[in-house]
């Protein structure tokens, strides 16, 4: 459902009186409705071949067609469109037949401007609200307060991400897992031109190829076994808007031409439907692997990297955002023990302190879940360090670059840093810029 705003919207006139068509369109189009009009059912059924439209009035007596039929036909070629039946006061009962069979109203003919309107915001009211659910339903809960900081390189990521969120370029957002990317993206479609218009999110690993394809451009009725009927793809819903694609790096090798081409070019097929369509979408996406790695192991698509990641922001891990972590925790603890009804209200001095010695090698994400369990079990007004149930290390601080440390010390930190965050040596060695051998001789050295 590509509707976001009650004045926004595409929809399709039926009707074979040309006089009623262009009363209608010119009422319509005065609203700042995007409005497309066809005198016969067949012309109207090729029109949403090569079109998505969110509402149709559709002329129950059209010429030699029946409206019964046509409507029939128009829920299985769009079953997102809503339809609203217009006819003349003889006919009201089998509008209501009409209705029965799948059309969201009925409008009696002849009808004022304003009752059209009405009409027409009505449903595309209602249109919104689903898609807003649809859009609520699929999100994850929003991590609060997570893109407000004090870490000057936090800062920087999101002084930049608000210069380029008004243009229309493709964004890379890179990071460790939990760090916070899907929310960032969803801020700068918010901070963007098309914040009015659908943010639609698709998560890569979850799909295989044909699923993905299905997932991302739609299917036509029969296309695959239990393909029932027309459906929307991701990118249609996401038309005037953002589509984010989430964990990128695992997007199927097979359909990365595709996509490839849909970014080039805004073209694209439904599965099982050879008719090309076209989409304004602009492309945010997000990944916590390293793509220029997987380009040179064949895993990645080079071109496609390059038509990603026109603008580059990467996130700081947590452990590098020590200024925020309070202000996080103390965020997460609000939210919860309102949500829990529970009585905590702030943190000893001892549990604060753990908090900001953690090293959170899930970031975010799993302070957002330790703060969420602490909330649950703590009877208490404040809660203590036994609340925290930490199961990682603590270190007695984070050194950081420019603080009162020696270059030994902030070497160790950062080397163990890497080391703690990679599955093997030879991707720390990789993330420092060293070779294995000289990683090895340097944990020797720094007694690692």
């Amino acid at each position: 459902m590509p509707i976001t705003d009650a004045t926004d919207g595409r929809i399709l006139l039926v009707d074979d009186e040309p006089a009623i068509l262009r009363t209608f369109r010119y009422c319509l189009e005065d609203q700042g409705y995007e409005v497309a009009s066809a005198a016969s059912a067949a012309h109207a059924e090729a029109l949403i071949q090569s079109q998505v439209f969110d509402l149709c009035f559709l002329d129950l007596r059209l010429g030699a067609d029946n409206g019964l039929e046509v409507l029939a036909r128009l829920r299985v070629q769009a079953p997102w469109m809503r339809v609203v039946i217009v006819t003349a006061h003889s006919a009201v009962d089998t509008a209501v037949n009409a209705m029965q069979a799948g059309a969201a109203d009925y409008l009696v003919k002849p009808c004022s401007p304003e009752q059209l309107r009405l009409a027409a915001a009505r449903q595309l009211e209602t249109s919104r609200m689903a898609a807003r659910l649809q859009a609520l339903e699929q999100e994850a809960p929003a991590v609060a307060a997570t893109l407000d900081s004090d870490c000057p390189m936090m800062m920087a990521v999101l002084d930049t991400a608000r210069q380029v969120a008004d243009t229309d370029a493709n964004i890379l957002i890179l990071g460790e897992s939990g760090t916070g990317k899907g929310e960032l993206a969803r801020a700068i479609h918010g901070w963007s031109a098309r914040s009015q218009r659908p943010c639609v999110t698709i998560n890569c690993p979850s799909l295989s190829a044909e699923l993905m394809e299905s997932e991302l451009f739609g299917h036509a009725r029969g296309a695959f076994t239990g393909a029932t009927e027309n459906t929307l793809g991701r990118v249609s819903q996401a038309d005037g808007g953002t589509l984010f694609l989430d964990e990128i790096g695992d997007f199927p090798l097979p359909l990365q031409p595709k996509l490839l081409r849909f970014i080039q070019d805004r073209q694209y097929e439904r599965v099982g439907d050879p008719l090309t369509r076209q989409a304004d979408v602009r492309i945010l996406s997000a990944t916590n692997r390293n793509l220029q790695e997987m380009v040179g192991e064949g895993q990645f698509r080079e071109d496609l990297l390059y038509r990603l990641n026109v603008i580059t922001l990467t996130l700081p891990p947590l452990r590098e955002r020590a200024e925020d972590i309070a202000a996080l925790a103390e965020g997460f603890l609000a939210r919860f023990v309102s949500d829990y009804a529970r009585p905590a209200r702030g943190f000893s001095d001892e549990a604060l302190a753990a908090l900001q010695s953690c090293r959170w090698p899930g970031n975010i994400r799993e302070l957002r879940n330790v703060i969420e369990r602490a909330s649950i079990i703590c009877t208490a007004e404040r809660v203590e360090l036994s609340h925290l149930g930490l199961d990682v290390p603590l270190t007695d601080s984070v050194p950081r670059a420019g603080a009162q440390l020696s270059l030994e010390e902030l070497e160790r930190a950062h080397i163990t840093a890497v080391l703690g965050s990679s599955e093997t040596l030879e991707q720390a060695a990789r993330t420092l810029g060293i070779d294995a051998s000289t990683l090895y001789r340097k944990r020797k050295q720094l007694g690692l």
